[in-house]
C-alpha cells in the first residue's frame, strides 16, 4: 500500500500542485481545505491532470475536533505538508488578527494531533519573509531572522519557532521548513493554476488578469528603491518546481535522511527579478501589451530578496527548472483557459 500523506490547504495554488507531484511519485494524498481561497473544483482537475481522485474534506484546521476526526478516519498517515494559511501580505497588514488566529492555530492543532495519531512528520510551508530585508544578498538559510514586515510574514517566523520548540520538548515530530521565494506559473496542462477568490493579492494574476482586460491596469508599488531600474527585486520560482520540492522533503523525513530533527531550506531560483523586468519579460514571451503605472510604496513590502538555494540543490538533490519565460507563459496560458471556462 502506498504511503498516506496528509495535504492542509491542498486546494489552494501551491498545494493543488504539490498534490499532483506527490500522486505522480505514488504516495496517496488525503487533502483538507476550507474553501476560503480556492474552490471544490480543483479536486476535479487534479484527477484529470494525475487521473487519481485524492480524498478531499472540507474543513478548518482551526477546528481541533474535525481534524482529529480525519486523522482518526484516514488511519497511517505517515507525513504532513501544512500549507493551510492566510498569505497576503497587503492583508494581513489591514487584518492582523485574522492571520494570527487562522496561521498559528492551525499549525498548534496539526502538532497537537501529530503524536496523538502516529505522524512523524511535517512539511511546513515558510517563506523567505522571514529574512525580511537580509544584509547581504542572494540569502542563506543562516542569515539572521529580522523583524517582520508585515503580520504574514510575522505568523511564518513564530510558527517556525512553534515547531523548533515543539520538537525540542520532546514531542516525536521531524520537521523541514521549506522557506519559498516568489511561486508563479501554472500547471502546463492550464488545468491548475493560481486562483484567488476576488482581486488578486499577488503580482502575476493582477498582470494576466490586467493582460486579459479583467482589470484596468496593473499597479506597480514604487519605482524609487535602490534597485537598477527602482521597482522590487524578487526570486520567481515556478510552482511545478516548487511542489516537487516538497516531494523530495517529504521522501527525505520518511526515508530517515535527515542530519537534524528540524531542517531549513530556501527554495528558489537564485536569480533576482525586478517587477518592471517581470512585466517585459511577459510581454515578451505572450507578445500581449500590459497596461501598467507606477505608484506609490505599499506597506510591508522589502525591497530586495532572493535566494542563494546551493544548500537545497546539493542536500536535497533538488533545483528549479524551469525558465522565467516559459513559467509567464503558462501563467498566461492558465488565464486564457480560465476565459475558455467561463470563469472571470
Amino acid at each position: 500500500m502506498s504511503e498516506r500523506i496528509l495535504v492542509t490547504g491542498g486546494t489552494g495554488y501551491i498545494g493543488s500542485h504539490t498534490v499532483v507531484e506527490l500522486q505522480n511519485s505514488g504516495y496517496e494524498v488525503i487533502v483538507i481545505d476550507n474553501l476560503s481561497n480556492s474552490n471544490a473544483d480543483v479536486i476535479d482537475n487534479i484527477e484529470k491532470v494525475s487521473g487519481i481522485r485524492p480524498a478531499f474534506e472540507k474543513l478548518d484546521c482551526c477546528d481541533f475536533q474535525a481534524l482529529d476526526a480525519v486523522f482518526a478516519k484516514y488511519e497511517g498517515i505517515k507525513g504532513i505538508i501544512h500549507f493551510a494559511a492566510s498569505k497576503a501580505v497587503g492583508e494581513s497588514v489591514e487584518k492582523p488578527l485574522l492571520y494570527y488566529r487562522n496561521n498559528l492555530l492551525s499549525l498548534i492543532n496539526v502538532l497537537e494531533l501529530m503524536p496523538k495519531h502516529g505522524v512523524e512528520g511535517i512539511i511546513f510551508s515558510s517563506s523567505c519573509t522571514v529574512y525580511g530585508q537580509p544584509d547581504q544578498l542572494p540569502v542563506t538559510e543562516q542569515a539572521p531572522i529580522k523583524k517582520a514586515e508585515s503580520p504574514y510574514g510575522n505568523t511564518k517566523q513564530i510558527n517556525e519557532e512553534i515547531i523548533r520548540d515543539t520538537v525540542a520538548s520532546g514531542s516525536p515530530i521531524n520537521a523541514i521548513l521549506l522557506r519559498y521565494f516568489n511561486p508563479i506559473g501554472a500547471h502546463p496542462s492550464a488545468l491548475l493554476g493560481e486562483l484567488p477568490n476576488g482581486v488578486p493579492q499577488n503580482l502575476v494574476p493582477f498582470l494576466t488578469q490586467t493582460a486579459i482586460g479583467i482589470r484596468e491596469k496593473l499597479s506597480v508599488f514604487g519605482d524609487d528603491y535602490s534597485t537598477p531600474d527602482g521597482s522590487c527585486i524578487r526570486d520567481f520560482i515556478n510552482v511545478v518546481d516548487l511542489a516537487k520540492a516538497h516531494v523530495v522533503a517529504i521522501h527525505r523525513i520518511l526515508d530517515k535522511k535527515q542530519k537534524e530533527k528540524v531542517e531549513v531550506f530556501n527554495i528558489g531560483t537564485g536569480r533576482g527579478v525586478s517587477v518592471l523586468e517581470l512585466i517585459h519579460g511577459f510581454e515578451k514571451a505572450t507578445g500581449v501589451k500590459l497596461n501598467y503605472q507606477i505608484v506609490g510604496r505599499r506597506a510591508g513590502d522589502i525591497e530586495q530578496v532572493w535566494a542563494n538555494p546551493d544548500f537545497a540543490n546539493n542536500e536535497l538533490g533538488w533545483k528549479a527548472q524551469e525558465t522565467l519565460e516559459d513559467t509567464l507563459r503558462s501563467a498566461w496560458n492558465w488565464q486564457l483557459k480560465l476565459r475558455e471556462r467561463g470563469i472571470q
